[in-house]
């Protein structure tokens, strides 16, 4: 396996009818831990990858300072071998992904898809409408109370940065003040939906570049932001570690298996 490498879950800046929502069917317990068994004996990096989570837009659900395993063939071609011998899906929304940030394939993002090919999105005061219903997100957290004009009623005019892709998406893909998710494509947001850099900021993400879902939390350990952005270990991290594992370790987030929570418009 290669050495554990950066997630870059990155946060935006700080700018100033209900659908039901069921937890992502379980391949079944024991059967979601034999397929993390087998991958983390035999996996190498065709499999399995290990990423650190450095920053906070996925919060709750991911923590700063969560490593995680990463299923690369989660999302396996129907045609594909291992497709057939292992119970994998396709990407569905309210699944957690890793994937190659648009803007710059030498990082890669994780967020949680909210659109797949042919959904309309809107978000108003906060409240993500799918498809012409409002749904329920249990995983999602507000940690501004204020409504911002762009990031908490999307699509809008945007009143900060925003990427050329996420302008074209502005452009050539909202219909009836609703953005539509285009083919092989896919929006994607945190779930620290007030200080996430996603789908709103840099537009969808195309389908070739996603690596695969998280499988499972191996190590938390409670560090800053700045000494996770790099794959290698810094002397003040080693000191840390030396120092503080057992008392800044998460224990009870250590083999966590990480859930995707399916959203039914």
């Amino acid at each position: 396996m290669e050495p554990v490498k950066t997630v870059v879950e990155e946060t935006a800046a700080d700018t100033g009818s209900e659908s039901p929502l069921l937890h992502e069917p379980p391949r079944g317990v024991i059967a979601e831990w034999t397929i993390t068994i087998i991958l983390l004996l035999f996996g190498t990096t065709t499999l399995m990858q290990a990423f650190v989570i450095p920053t906070g837009s996925m919060e709750d659900t991911l923590l700063i300072g969560d490593h995680l395993i990463v299923d690369k063939l989660a999302y396996a071609p129907g045609g594909n071998v291992t497709g057939k011998l292992l119970p994998y899906t396709g990407i569905r929304r309210g699944d957690i992904i890793v994937f190659r940030y648009p803007m710059d394939i030498r990082q890669t993002f994780v967020k949680r898809v909210i659109g797949v090919p042919g959904d309309h999105i809107k978000v108003r005061n906060k409240q993500l409408y799918l498809n012409g219903k409002e749904v329920l997100e249990p995983y999602k957290y507000h940690k501004t109370e204020y409504i911002d004009s762009y990031r908490d009623n999307f699509p809008s005019t945007p009143n900060t940065l925003v990427y050329k892709p996420a302008l074209e998406m502005l452009e050539k893909h909202v219909v009836n003040g609703e953005v539509v998710v285009p083919p092989d494509h896919y929006f994607a947001m945190g779930d620290n939906r007030d200080l996430s850099l996603d789908s709103r900021y840099w537009g969808f993400v195309p389908r070739e570049n996603i690596v695969g879902k998280p499988l499972i939390i191996y190590w938390s350990y409670d560090a800053p932001t700045e000494r996770l952005q790099t794959p290698l270990i810094g002397i003040d991290h080693a000191r840390d570690l030396a120092t503080n594992f057992f008392t800044k370790t998460r224990w009870r987030r250590s083999f966590r298996l990480i859930h995707g929570s399916r959203l039914n418009p």
